[in-house]
């Protein structure tokens, strides 16, 4: 019975790639347009760790059109002009701010994962952080459907927001953890044990 299906599937694609251009095709198969930036808040180091992760094809279509340039992710031989873009692409469109001030972000490199491109950024040492600001608009220049969503974690809380294109602010507000905390919501005249 599975043949049966799959056969008909086979004689359309078979069809399509001699009658038909195949790369267009892939196109209409990734109709959507999203990245992830996953913020993290590393409390051992007191530092961000940020993964910014984007559709490989959407990304060097973005570079292409940004810096006018030959982009190939995949090339070894491009890295380390690929790093060069990257590393400014990145900064114009993604910022960050803890407690109200910006927070510079270090590129640390990229990686393809399948279809996908990891982008790796780290901040300096930052004291315990309360409240995160992000503004993310990666693929922005490319695409006027493009969702960005952003995950934040602080103390191992994690808050996502989806954004939409064409807002890009992400505001999250994260409570102290922990037996401080506690101690200083109680009032002088109540005890608690933990």
């Amino acid at each position: 019975m599975g043949a049966f299906i799959y056969q008909p599937l086979l004689y359309c694609y078979i069809l399509l790639g001699v009658f038909g251009p195949v790369k267009p095709l892939v196109k209409t198969l990734h109709p959507i347009h999203v990245s992830t930036s996953n913020i993290e808040y590393n409390v051992k180091d007191n530092k961000f760790e940020v993964i910014c992760t984007i559709f490989t094809d959407d990304f060097e279509a973005a570079l292409v059109k940004q810096y006018h340039a030959k982009t190939d992710l995949n090339k070894p031989e491009m890295h380390a002009a690929m790093d060069a873009l990257i590393k400014e692409y990145v900064a114009a469109n993604l910022k960050v701010s803890a407690d109200n001030a910006p927070v510079k972000l270090n590129y640390l490199g990229f990686e393809i994962n399948r279809e996908a491109t990891d982008v790796y950024l780290e901040s300096d040492k930052l004291p315990q952080v309360k409240k995160v600001d992000v503004d993310a608009s990666l693929l922005y220049n490319l695409f006027d459907d493009q969702i960005n969503i952003v995950h934040i974690i602080v103390n191992g809380v994690r808050k996502s927001e989806k954004v939409n294109y064409p807002d890009k602010r992400v505001e999250q507000v994260f409570l102290r953890t922990g037996t401080k905390a506690l101690k200083m919501n109680l009032s002088k005249n109540q005890s608690y044990h933990l």
